[in-house]
């Protein structure tokens, strides 16, 4: 007997029939013996509508009341599902991030797990009742309910799995495991075994829609092993233990073979290039533009100071999510006497193209190679930014899938036939 944590994504639980579907496959976890909890996403689409309805009513919403708003969707599908497991003769019972409680940071659309209070979960497992908990919201201080953020409910599956202490976490989606690159852009991607937690953690980072970031971040710190596997096969398929999806493991499982210098090649075109002229060229100047967007929740990725003017002031180039544009230009606008800049500009039109790989701790040149290839077909380069297995790059938005490609290619990741 396992105790497992099933996570299904939005597109597995867009409609009754493949609500059924789901309430089937679970149906087969708790029939092997083995105790289960759910975690479902909202229905595919669902969470856009309401985000829609949010920015419709306001541009600049109240966090607090954006949050009562999209988490509905999980709450939806959760009891849904109950309905469906119960009508197929498995005991199910829905447990809403407020009843758990799943407690968390007051960080409203982008609150942080802290504790998971399981005692209720673990007895209604221990009675064979199957735990469905709607993923991506959470209880924060004052009893207001909070979201982690888009495809948070990644992070309530790892979360739940390590606090109930699970033996693993399968997360369906609509992929069947995770690729060299995006096989829309690259047919000859490549379905890889194996992801080390970090190059997992890089490539969710910088654009790869698998998995989101915290979920990973949390994987890693937890040792919560995550497979990644496929909600669209045959009701009669493997057991998910035995399908070929990939494991997000520790880099001591990832065999020296199985490794290679790069593991995967991410793209992000949610990106936004904000740049502040003639920034006062003296210290703390900095400071002041990056902390009022901290203090709003808005994070920041790309930056880059140009070298100083000669009138002793310099321009500052940054890159934040688009859905936190307007925010950001409005924290920026409202700190402008402070921060002592001339003009805020921005641009929409621009994407992040990432390499990853943990081999490059032990390889050069990787970012010269990425640098010549994008160079030889004439794609621009805006911003650079590197980890120890990570070089980053922001182009223009229309350069994208060119920029994949070539890219791919570059560093030997086609596979021989599209098939493999």
């Amino acid at each position: 007997m396992a105790r497992i944590v099933m996570k299904f994504g939005g597109t597995s639980m867009a409609g009754i029939e493949r609500i059924r579907s789901v309430a089937n496959r679970v149906k087969r976890e708790w029939a092997a013996g083995n105790e289960v909890a759910v975690v479902v996403s909202a229905m595919s689409g669902e969470t856009d509508r309401l985000v829609g309805f949010c920015r419709e009513a306001s541009p600049l919403y109240d966090p607090q009341e954006y949050d009562v708003v999209v988490s509905a969707g999980e709450q939806i599908t959760s009891g849904l599902l109950a309905i469906a497991l119960q009508a197929v003769g498995v005991p199910a019972r829905s447990w809403l991030g407020w009843q758990l409680p799943i407690r968390t940071s007051d960080g409203h659309a982008s609150a942080r797990i802290g504790e998971i209070e399981t005692a209720g979960v673990l007895g209604a497992m221990a009675n064979r009742e199957v735990a469905v908990i709607p993923g991506f919201q959470g209880l924060a201080a004052g009893e207001r309910v909070t979201t982690l953020g888009r495809g948070g409910s990644d992070t309530s599956a790892v979360a739940m799995a390590a606090a109930l202490k699970a033996d693993r976490c399968d997360i369906y989606t609509d992929v069947d495991g995770v690729y060299t690159t995006d096989p829309r852009i690259v047919p000859r991607a490549r379905k890889l075994k194996r992801v080390t937690y970090e190059e997992m953690l890089e490539l969710a980072s910088v654009g790869a829609k698998v998995l989101q970031t915290r979920s990973v971040g949390l994987a890693m710190k937890e040792n919560v092993r995550v497979q990644v596997l496929s909600s669209f096969v045959d009701d009669d398929a493997p057991a998910a233990d035995t399908l070929p999806g990939t494991m997000i493991v520790g880099e001591e499982e990832v065999e020296a073979m199985e490794r290679q210098l790069i593991t995967g090649i991410a793209h992000d075109k949610n990106e936004a290039k904000i740049t502040l002229t003639s920034v006062p060229d003296k210290p703390g100047a900095v400071a002041s533009v990056f902390a009022p967007l901290a203090d709003a929740n808005i994070n920041v990725d790309m930056i880059v100071q140009n070298i100083a003017h000669s009138t002793g002031s310099t321009d500052v180039t940054f890159t934040v999510p688009s859905s936190d544009l307007a925010r950001s230009l409005d924290v920026l606008s409202r700190a402008k006497a402070e921060i002592g800049f001339e003009s805020l500009v921005h641009d929409t039109r621009v994407a992040k193209i990432s390499v990853v790989g943990v081999g490059m701790r032990s390889h050069a040149g990787v970012a010269s190679k990425m640098f010549t290839t994008l160079g030889e077909r004439g794609i621009n380069i805006q911003a650079i930014t590197t980890s120890e297995i990570k070089v980053s790059v922001l182009i223009h938005e229309d350069e994208t899938e060119l920029a994949v490609r070539v890219l791919h290619t570059a560093y030997g990741l086609d596979a021989e036939d599209v098939a493999g």
